[in-house]
């Protein structure tokens, strides 16, 4: 049987994830707080039909998307407004500014994404390869390379339409 320290150390072990999904699909911090509640809460309903035949993370991933999927049905669309993270890991200390304005219009553009492209992107951005990308969505691999080249086309697009070049 599968306790509930097991599980917590679990979630504390990759909480990254919970952060980076409700990023991913949520503009507003409180909206992303319910998104990481609404995640945990999901996860601890099927933990005990976890099998350990993928790695945690793996099955976290898979969960922690189609909540927010069911999340973000759920929720209205909010006005126009987007809030945007200050201090991410991968900003440099040199050129900042050029890099926090690259990386507010790159989040810019997630929001308009749909939802399966925004999942697309996140698993993109979080290394993982076409065949784990697919396994995750429960697409073909082929299906995944082609779906996400043409995200990453749509970003580009959408970042140009702000003025901002490449």
């Amino acid at each position: 049987m599968k306790t509930q320290q097991e599980f917590l150390n679990l979630i504390d072990q990759h909480k990254g994830i919970l952060h980076k999904v409700s990023k991913m699909y949520m503009d507003d911090i409180e909206d992303q707080n319910d998104l990481v509640q609404e995640i945990v809460l999901q996860l601890w309903k099927s933990y005990e039909r976890f099998q350990s035949k993928s790695q945690f993370s793996t099955w976290m991933y898979r969960v922690s998307l189609n909540t927010a999927l069911t999340y973000f049905k759920k929720e209205k669309k909010k006005s126009d407004r987007y809030t945007f993270l200050e201090n991410l890991d991968k900003v440099d200390e040199t050129d900042t500014l050029e890099k926090e304005t690259q990386l507010e219009l790159f989040y810019k553009a997630v929001h308009e994404l749909n939802k399966v492209e925004k999942a697309l992107i996140f698993l993109f951005l979080e290394g993982q390869s076409h065949k784990e990308i697919a396994s995750n969505l429960g697409i073909t691999e082929v299906n995944a390379r082609v779906k996400l080249n043409r995200t990453k086309e749509k970003i580009q697009i959408i970042i140009k339409t702000y003025g901002y070049e490449f």
